[in-house]
């Protein structure tokens, strides 16, 4: 039997400057991101579309939503098969490209995380789990989009 679950977010745009959406100008893309009892996100549009560069974009979250869910997945594969990771970092990009309407799409985001491991003979072992870490990945199973991982061993 297949459980559901369910995802409630707030997010509030903050960017009136007194004029609303008068004009393409006239606001700023400046939200909030929160669920209760987390810290809040400070959101905006990617600088390209008149964002604030300090702020977290949707773009950054989606990519970083696919690397998160990957290396969850992965450090539940190694801690049930008894490898034993010692560090991991990713960083991921994501390639969007703009289209004629003024849309977009992402074409590939490509995970590339650096693992290390208490033991270097289990090393072979990395490459298969972070694979059936792509397999199970919630999110990388929800986009149109190839999501790929370059793993590499420390």
């Amino acid at each position: 039997m297949s459980k559901t679950h369910h995802y409630e977010v707030s997010v509030t745009w903050t960017g009136n400057t007194g004029a609303g959406t008068s004009s393409y100008r006239a606001f700023e893309r400046a939200h909030e991101v929160e669920v209760e009892g987390k810290p809040l996100i400070p959101g905006s549009s990617d600088p390209a579309f008149r964002g604030d560069p300090a702020r977290w974009n949707p773009e950054e979250l989606l990519v970083a939503s696919l690397s998160q869910c990957h290396m969850l997945w992965f450090l539940h594969l190694c801690a049930m098969e008894k490898v034993v990771v010692t560090s991991y970092v990713d960083k991921p990009y994501g390639t969007m490209a703009e289209t004629p309407d003024g849309g977009g799409r992402f074409e590939e985001v490509v995970l590339r995380p650096r693992v290390g491991l208490a033991d270097s003979e289990k090393a072979d072992q990395v490459g298969r789990l972070h694979g059936r870490a792509h397999e199970l990945c919630f999110i990388a199973n929800s986009v149109n989009f190839p999501v790929r991982h370059e793993p590499v061993v420390e």
